[in-house]
């Protein structure tokens, strides 16, 4: 499904400061920054027409492991060496990406790279176009922060003039006006923009840092290339990867209450998933676009039982004339009209990426009580549960611990290096 080195190049992009030549009052990363965009184009697309999501969100990764690779290139020099020497660029990115991904999807999914990156696809041109879009807007909100701290500088101001002027190359998009115009859908992008201010693990020191906005998207990333191995039909590939992509939107409104709070007071877990019920109601939905307000609401896990709203964003579900928690295998449903989501494997998916988390800082040699407590303990759960509908976590934990060189989580010096 998912290779120890493709792990290390998706979180090598938590350790790749943005805009490092401006004073900045918070620490910018590439990861975060691709989360935002990919929630920036979900919403942009949706208001358009005969948009290939499966397409986006696969290009979109695509584009995210290749910016991996030229991270050391500035945007602006990039492009203008792109003009002259595109092809040999290409072909320099893909050589450096080969090994990283050649095995997922039986090869396949190399070849579909090669192809993006060495042609224009005219016949999704649309769609192209909407992941400029919003890799501009999640661009533009960063500046809006370096912006605060940068204006003693002598040329801010002809950055910030280059920043807006761009803006125009995309208002054929109705969600780029909607956000220009700060209507209703700019509140959803700055609620997931703040995100990345909240750091995962915050209790514990850990490197790389990463935030609740990158953590979305490792899990995205991860329940992408589950659904590849299992022969997702599109629309559950689309659903699994969105609903991974949001799985963590609420904490924008809650902030991240870790399990052993959360869990540890009898009754207080409900009281935390009625009130965040109510706060996705009054500050979230309103703000979403009407036409797919209840699509959306069924991505979050939201569904009627009884007199009242539940979520569960980890719940097999379809959603076929109305929502349904399903708890046979999602492969009988496998077919676009029931619109699944292997909410099961998403939660897998979930713990894979704390438990990678966990495991980079402690490879590194930073490490709490904390976290070698929480990687052990994932790896116990892993370790009883180790399938969801025939793909074995547990396998990729084991390789995991191997490639990073990480001693048997269960033994005593768990955490120490191999010899």
């Amino acid at each position: 499904m998912i290779t120890p080195k493709l792990v290390e190049h998706i979180f090598k992009s938590a350790c790749i400061s943005r805009w490092n030549d401006y004073p900045k009052m918070a620490n910018l990363v590439e990861l975060d920054k691709q989360a935002h965009k990919f929630i920036i184009a979900y919403f942009i697309a949706k208001l358009e027409k005969d948009i290939d999501l499966n397409y986006i969100i696969e290009a979109g990764i695509f584009e995210f492991l290749s910016r991996v690779v030229v991270t050391d290139i500035r945007p602006d020099v990039f492009h203008y060496i792109q003009k002259s020497k595109k092809k040999q660029v290409n072909s320099w990115v893909l050589n450096e990406l080969e090994s990283v991904v050649a095995d997922i999807d039986n090869g396949e999914f190399f070849n579909r790279l090669k192809n993006y990156l060495g042609k224009t696809d005219k016949k999704h041109e649309k769609e192209r176009l909407i992941l400029k879009a919003a890799s501009y807007l999640a661009t533009r909100w960063e500046f809006s922060i370096v912006y605060q701290t940068s204006q003693f500088l002598s040329d801010i101001d002809e950055l910030k003039s280059k920043v807006d002027e761009e803006l125009e190359d995309y208002y054929e998009l109705i969600g780029v006006r909607k956000i220009a115009m700060n209507q209703k859908l700019a509140r959803i992008v700055d609620l997931s923009g703040r995100l990345r201010f909240q750091k995962r693990w915050a209790q514990t020191p850990r490197i790389p840092e990463t935030a609740v906005l990158g953590h979305m998207l490792v899990v995205a990333i991860f329940s992408y290339f589950y659904s590849l191995k299992v022969g997702a039909c599109a629309k559950r590939l689309e659903n699994n990867f969105f609903c991974a992509l949001f799985h963590d939107l609420p904490e924008s409104l809650t902030r991240d209450i870790i399990s052993p709070v959360k869990y540890g007071v009898k009754g207080l877990n409900e009281i935390i998933s009625d009130y965040e019920m109510r706060l996705i109601d009054e500050k979230i939905l309103p703000f979403v676009p009407e036409n797919f307000k209840e699509e959306f609401s069924y991505i979050l896990g939201i569904r009627k039982d009884g007199d009242k709203f539940i979520k569960d964003e980890f719940e097999n579900r379809i959603f076929d004339k109305h929502i349904i928690a399903f708890n046979a295998s999602m492969q009988s449903v496998n077919e676009d009209h029931f619109n699944a989501i292997d909410g099961k494997a998403l939660k897998y998916c979930d713990k894979l990426a704390a438990y990678i988390e966990a495991g980079i800082s402690i490879s590194y040699g930073v490490k709490s009580k904390e976290l070698s407590e929480g990687f052990k303990n994932m790896y116990e759960n892993f370790k009883e549960k180790q399938s969801v509908e025939g793909v074995n976590f547990f396998e990729i934990c084991e390789k995991f611990n191997k490639y990073f060189e990480l001693s048997d989580p269960l033994s005593d010096d768990c955490g120490t290096h191999q010899i």
